[in-house]
C-alpha cells in the first residue's frame, strides 16, 4: 500500500485556489495541473508497505504531541528548483515554526520503521503544477503579472492525517486511513 502523512488545507482556502488555478491552466495547458480536490501539506511520504508497517505508522503517529495546534498561511507562488529552470509550481506556505518541528517528529518517529527521512529540507508549499518542457510557462508568467492577490487564506491544525495514495489513470486518488490528533486548542478541539 502506497501511503504519506499529511495535513488537510480547508475548504475555503481549497475553493480559491481552485479559482486561481481556473485562470491560469488555459496560459499552460501542457502541464501537468494538480486536481485541488487532492492538495494537502505532505509532512513525510512513506511510499510503498506492508499493511503491517501501516498499523506500525499509525501507532507512531498517535504518539505524538505538541504544545499548539499549527497555524499556516496559503500565498505567494513560486517554482522548483528555480525561477529560471522551473519543473514545479508552487503556493507558499508561510507557518508557525512547530509545522517544521511537527515534520522532524513525524520524520523521526518513522525512520525506526525503515522510512527513509527525506534528504531535502522541509519547505511547506501545495504543489499546483508540474512540466516537462519550458513550453506556455512564459505566457502562464504574463497571466500571474495579472493575479490581483496572491493570498489563499489560513487556518489552524490539531490533527494529521495517514492517506493511501492509489494511482490511477486519471490521477492519483486519496483515502485517509487515520486522523491522528497532535495538539488542543484553547477552549477545547477545533475542527
Amino acid at each position: 500500500m502506497r501511503v504519506f502523512v499529511a495535513l488537510d488545507i480547508p475548504e475555503q482556502v481549497r475553493s480559491g485556489i481552485s479559482a486561481f488555478c481556473a485562470k491560469l491552466k488555459g496560459a499552460c495547458p501542457q502541464a501537468r495541473w494538480a486536481r485541488v480536490e487532492n492538495l494537502h501539506v505532505t509532512l513525510q511520504f512513506v511510499g510503498e508497505v506492508s499493511g503491517e508497517i501501516v498499523e506500525r505508522i499509525k501507532a507512531e503517529l498517535a504518539a505524538i504531541r505538541l504544545g499548539a495546534p499549527v497555524e499556516m498561511s496559503f500565498r505567494n507562488v513560486g517554482f522548483f528548483p528555480s525561477d529560471r529552470r522551473p519543473r514545479v509550481f508552487w503556493i507558499g506556505i508561510h507557518a508557525t515554526p512547530n509545522l517544521a518541528k511537527l515534520a522532524a517528529e513525524t520524520a523521526q518517529r518513522l525512520e525506526p520503521l525503515d522510512i527513509p527521512r527525506e534528504p531535502r529540507p522541509f519547505r511547506p508549499h501545495l504543489t499546483l503544477a508540474r512540466f516537462n518542457s519550458h513550453e506556455g510557462i512564459e505566457r502562464l508568467r504574463e497571466e500571474l503579472g495579472k493575479v490581483e492577490s496572491l493570498e489563499f487564506g489560513s487556518t489552524q491544525t490539531g490533527e494529521l492525517h495517514l492517506y493511501r495514495s492509489e494511482l490511477k489513470p486519471g490521477g492519483a486518488q486519496y483515502t485517509r486511513l487515520e486522523t491522528v490528533p497532535f495538539a488542543t486548542f484553547a477552549g477545547g478541539a477545533k475542527k
